[in-house]
């Protein structure tokens, strides 16, 4: 964890070297000021039918961990929605939700 899921409308996916921009800028935000390890970060793009909202969006998945504050948290959303903005000229809505330790259960 972190695991980043950005939908996007088929119709407005941006071209490849604009999402490998997004991933690196994600990678950055993640593994900087979220403290992740770069192995525990997973970012996805999906291609989407719009129906109705902001014309893109993002989930974030994370460990809850002390030092993921408020603040930090608010420092890693502005990051995020400046670089979605940036690399795909849509304004997403942005939804982080955190996980204590010992509610996750994974593989891989």
């Amino acid at each position: 964890m972190p695991n980043v899921t950005i939908y996007i409308p088929a119709d407005k996916m941006p071209p490849d070297e604009a999402l490998a921009d997004l991933t690196e800028q994600c990678t950055q935000l993640c593994t900087g000021i979220l403290r992740a390890a770069l192995a525990n970060v997973h970012i996805v793009y999906v291609a989407v039918r719009h129906g109705l909202g902001h014309p893109a969006f993002a989930e974030i998945q994370y460990r809850l961990e002390p030092f993921r504050t408020p603040q930090v948290m608010d420092r890693f959303l502005g990051g995020l929605d400046g670089a979605i903005e940036r690399n795909t000229g849509l304004t997403a809505r942005i939804r982080c939700f955190g996980y204590e330790a010992s509610s996750i259960h994974a593989r891989n």
